[in-house]
């Protein structure tokens, strides 16, 4: 009896092998599972072309040997503008290639050009053009401690989260923030209006008592609300 049972025991065994080897190939080795498509989800400025030729994954590969995470690492070093990578096998032929993209928050003047700064400081891009609706950032601060002290990054990133406190009606107003020093912020409105604001500290309560200044001193060109528990306009 133990010899019967060994037979089947081996047939079994050969079988799994088979099975696991037919298994491989069709994953590896045949036309049924390889990639037909790379498609692209997500982007707005970047074309469908500039993704999928920065992925690198070319048509014809098994979807099952396809390196994602070398993916997204090409895609990291070739496109800066992309914020956010997941690549995705989409069973049987396909590679989807899902981005997120970089915001401009304010833009930097460059040899004629416009330099692209995200809501976390970075710079990642330069375009011909201003895009509309994205004030200007001017860095003024070569001669200023702050700039020892802090770096350049780091003085982006309080003229972003400068930017991000303002209330709605003075951002689409706002045309430059001036950086001289991490303390000395200003704006630079439409109608020649400026705002003294100071650090980026205490964001929330500095476009607060923004507000209610410009509704209290409609005539003024010049705000202070550097110290936003006092306030002050001026100009007419």
């Amino acid at each position: 009896s133990r010899h019967p049972r060994r037979r089947a025991l081996s047939l079994v065994f050969a079988l799994a092998a088979l099975l696991g080897g037919f298994g491989v190939w069709a994953l590896y080795g045949s036309n049924w599972l390889l990639v037909e498509r790379v498609s692209v989800s997500g982007n707005e400025v970047l074309t469908e072309k500039q993704v999928r030729d920065a992925a690198g994954i070319p048509v014809g590969t098994p979807l099952l040997s396809v390196d994602r995470t070398a993916a997204e690492r090409r895609l990291k070093a070739r496109l800066p503008r992309l914020d956010n990578i997941d690549v995705v096998r989409a069973w049987p032929h396909g590679i989807g290639l899902k981005v997120i993209e970089r915001k401009p928050e304010l833009v930097m003047k460059r040899d004629g050009n416009f330099v692209e700064v995200d809501d976390e400081g970075v710079r990642f891009a330069v375009v011909p053009k201003q895009p509309k609706g994205v004030p200007l950032l001017a860095m003024e601060v070569k001669r200023s401690a702050s700039l020892r002290h802090f770096g350049s990054a780091r003085l982006r990133r309080e003229a972003v989260d400068v930017a991000d406190s303002l209330p709605e009606s003075v951002a689409r107003d706002t045309r430059t923030v001036r950086v001289r020093s991490y303390d000395s912020v200003t704006l630079e409105l439409t109608g020649g209006r400026t705002v003294l604001w100071g650090s980026g500290e205490q964001g929330a309560a500095k476009a607060k008592s923004l507000t209610a200044l410009m509704k209290a001193a409609k005539g003024a060109e010049h705000f202070d609300v550097s110290v936003p528990s006092a306030p002050a306009a001026s100009g007419s």
